[in-house]
């Protein structure tokens, strides 16, 4: 069962959270942070991404730039752009897009949880990315960014959120790309018991996005029982910052394809060798999207294009074989066009949907693409699927938005 516990949070001053909250570390580069934070001493960058207090072209991984983490943290505090709450509580976070919210309990999740799979994955992790996080872990005593959890839909705890968010918010604002945040804190002591209970009658905890901090974060924490000769389980370092969100509140936007090129067919014989695995019905200039699962979105030569699978091409019964990223891996990009590795190969490239079919658009028109493929997106019912069966889901398969804001709440240990 999930063990979850509350923390002592610590948090911006509820006049600075603008200036101190950033998009987390893994969304921009070095100069994109360095402009966003320019004249902004307060911005979270500085400890996320701490390369940017130094000459361009820093390497991010090289020791002064993570001890700069420190330091600027350090500095944060000593200048009460973040303060530690006086005691230990859940937090409530939400999130306003295109006027619709999802609700989360920010918690410290729990390091065996992971190690024994009852934190379940659903996509494979590098090892550098890990590592690299690791050390920002491990050097800060601090989990500064979250990571963010779906579980399955709890009744007592959605009853909570509706309590608690009932109330008037610690946080509330819009963020720069119009998203909203929202957060409070319960307060309340018997409640915060009820959150632990309800998690402990909760088999699993799903990770949704997020997947090398989730490892970082457990790895530094495993490491840590390991060094301590008195270890005893309940110390801080065995807990790790993490937003669950009811399943049935989030919603994964596609994640789409762009080719470089048709591996030497022309588009007429590109769309030819198309028909024998698809149904191809041309749709014209209007943008055109994926009506459900099995259909997808071409655009090429101009032309936006409907592709639905011939029947025998999938296989709903086996939770990868039903994704519409594996047939469209199998038999667009690998048969057609000799993409074998999504990983690796240059030739293709990929855009989260919240760019909107117009990107894909733009690029093909601009020719710097061949053509791009739209995809139906997957189901959180998908997703868990896949975890719960010991899958891992293909390259590039889900897109969560928004993402999580960094810097509203931080969980050190």
């Amino acid at each position: 069962m999930a063990k979850v516990k509350p923390f002592r949070g610590i948090r911006p001053p509820k006049e600075m959270v603008t200036e101190v909250a950033s998009r987390p570390y893994d969304v921009l580069n070095s100069e994109e942070a360095r402009a966003e934070a320019d004249g902004n001493p307060k911005s979270l960058y500085h400890i996320i991404k701490p390369e940017i207090d130094f000459e361009p072209g820093t390497d991010e991984h090289h020791p002064k730039v993570y001890d700069r983490a420190v330091e600027n943290f350090k500095a944060f505090r000593d200048n009460g752009w973040l303060v530690q709450d006086d005691k230990e509580h859940y937090y409530i976070y939400a999130q306003t897009m295109n006027g619709r919210t999802q609700y989360g309990i920010v918690v410290a999740a729990n390091v065996d949880d992971y190690m024994e799979g009852r934190i379940k994955k659903h996509e494979l992790t590098r090892r550098d990315k890990e590592e690299d996080r690791m050390k920002h872990v491990r050097i800060n005593s601090a989990n500064i960014e979250p990571v963010f959890f779906a579980f399955p839909d709890n009744e007592k705890l959605e009853e909570i959120i509706r309590t608690v968010t009932a109330g008037e918010p610690e946080y509330d604002f819009t963020a720069p790309d119009g998203f909203g945040h929202h957060f409070w804190v319960v307060e309340d002591d018997k409640m915060i018991a009820d959150i632990t209970a309800a998690f402990d009658k909760i088999p699993y905890l799903y990770i949704a996005d997020g997947h090398h901090r989730t490892a970082a974060a457990a790895l530094v924490g495993n490491e840590r029982a390991r060094l301590n000769p008195d270890h005893k389980g309940d110390e801080e370092y065995n807990y790790f910052l993490a937003v669950a969100f009811p399943a049935s509140h989030l919603k994964i936007i596609d994640y789409n394809r762009l080719v470089k090129d048709l591996n030497g067919l022309s588009p007429a014989e590109f769309l030819e060798k198309l028909e024998y695995n698809f149904i191809v019905t041309d749709m014209g200039t209007e943008e055109y999207a994926p009506e459900k699962l099995h259909n997808f979105s071409l655009y090429l030569a101009g032309h936006w294009y409907s592709l639905t699978a011939r029947e025998g091409t999938y296989n709903d019964s086996d939770p990868i074989g039903v994704l519409d990223v594996t047939i469209s891996s199998d038999l667009i990009l690998r048969d057609l066009l000799g993409i074998h590795d999504l990983r690796s190969d240059k030739r293709v490239d990929f855009v989260g949907g919240i760019r909107g079919l117009g990107e894909l658009k733009r690029r093909v028109d601009s020719g710097e693409m061949a053509a791009a493929l739209a995809l139906f997106p997957v189901s959180m019912e998908q997703l868990m699927n896949i975890a719960d069966t010991g899958n891992i889901m293909p390259p590039k398969t889900t897109w969560f938005e928004p993402k999580l804001r960094s810097g509203l709440i931080i969980h050190e240990f």
